[in-house]
C-alpha cells in the first residue's frame, strides 16, 4: 500500500497469454504498517515448474460502458484510502479501450464537501476470483499525495483484516519511480513476521507512465508476484499460525487513491492524476 536500484523488467513469458477475495462500508486498509520493508533486488524465480494457464475471463474495457454484473465504484470510506473515493463522474473516463481512474481538485463543494475526490472500482459483492492467476495491464501519471493500487481482499470475511488476509498487486506513491508490492495477514502484521519470509518488496520500474503488466499467482503452497512477467515475490506457505489465508476467493480493487499518514499530503497543484487500466485477465492453473 522509495527508490534505489534499477530491476530489469523483461517480457512476458508466453503461456498462451499470462497472469496467476470485505467490509462494504468501511473497507480495509492496505498500506503496509511498515513503510520501508526492503529494497529492490534481483527477482525471485519461482521454485515450481511452470503451469499451464487457462485464460478463463477477461475485461478489456471496450465497451461503452463499465460492466457493472462486475464492477461497482468504490464509495467513500473512513480508512486512509477510502476517504476520498467518490462517485462522481469527473473521477471517471471511459477512453476508447481503457479506463481511466481520475484524483481531482473538488470545485463544487455544494454536491461534496470534501477538497478532492478519486475513482475507484472493485468487484466485491459480485465477482469472485479463487487461486490461479490475476494480471492487470495499467499505467499512470504522477502527483504528490497520489496513491494508486491494485489490490485484493477476501470475497468472503470470516476473521476480519488482517487475518483473513490481503494482497497488494501494485502500490505507487507520489513521484516515485517504484512501486510496492505486499502481503498482509495476522502472522505479518499482528505477530511482526515481516521478514521469514519476506512480505514486502520495493520495486524500480522504468516509464510508469507507460503500460506494465502486474500480476499475482495465488497458489496452495505460495504467492508469486509479477511485474512484466518477471517474478519479483515469492511468498511459501510455512508451517505458522495464520501466516497463509491466502488460497481462497478475492474481490480485485483498482483505485487512485489521494492522500493519508503514508504517502502524505495531497498537494493541488499537481492534481489531476490518473491511472489507466488496459484490461484484466483471470487464468487458472490445469
Amino acid at each position: 500500500m522509495k527508490a534505489k536500484t534499477l530491476l530489469a523488467i523483461i517480457p512476458l513469458l508466453t503461456f498462451s497469454l499470462t497472469a496467476c477475495g470485505g467490509d462494504d462500508d468501511d473497507p480495509t486498509p492496505s498500506a503496509p504498517q511498515d513503510p520501508t520493508p526492503s529494497q529492490p533486488t534481483t527477482p525471485d524465480e519461482p521454485d515450481t515448474p511452470e503451469e499451464k494457464l487457462t485464460l478463463v475471463w477477461q475485461d478489456d474495457f471496450d465497451a461503452a460502458e463499465i460492466d457493472t454484473s462486475v464492477w461497482s465504484r468504490i464509495p467513500e470510506g473512513t480508512p486512509d484510502w477510502a476517504k476520498c473515493q467518490s462517485l462522481d463522474n469527473r473521477c471517471y473516463e471511459k477512453r476508447e479501450s481503457s479506463i481511466v481512474l481520475r484524483g481531482i481538485v473538488n470545485d463544487n463543494k455544494e454536491a461534496d464537501k470534501r477538497d478532492y475526490l478519486c475513482g475507484g472500482l472493485w468487484t466485491n459483492g459480485k465477482k469472485a476470483f479463487g487461486p490461479g492467476r490475476i494480471e492487470v495491464r495499467a499505467r499512470m501519471t504522477q502527483a504528490q499525495g497520489a496513491w494508486p493500487a491494485i489490490w485484493m481482499m477476501p470475497f468472503k470475511s470470516e476473521r476480519g483484516w488482517p487475518y483473513d488476509g490481503e494482497i497488494d498487486i501494485m502500490e505507487h506513491l507520489n513521484y516515485d519511480g517504484s512501486v510496492y508490492q505486499t502481503l498482509h495477514s495476522g502472522y505479518i502484521d499482528v505477530q511482526g513476521n515481516r521478514n521469514n519470509p519476506l512480505y514486502s518488496k520495493n520495486i524500480r520500474v522504468v516509464g510508469l507512465d507507460s503500460y506494465h503488466t502486474y500480476a499475482v499467482d495465488i497458489k496452495e503452497d505460495c504467492v508469486i508476484l509479477y511485474i512484466d512477467g518477471t517474478a519479483t515475490l515469492t511468498y511459501p506457505k510455512i508451517d505458522a499460525q495464520d501466516q497463509f489465508p491466502y488460497y481462497r476467493d478475492w474481490d480485485l480493487r483498482i483505485d487512485m487513491q489521494l492522500g493519508g499518514s503514508w504517502v502524505g499530503a495531497v498537494q493541488s497543484y499537481s492534481l489531476p492524476v490518473e491511472m489507466e487500466v488496459d484490461w484484466v485477465k483471470y487464468y487458472t492453473f490445469d
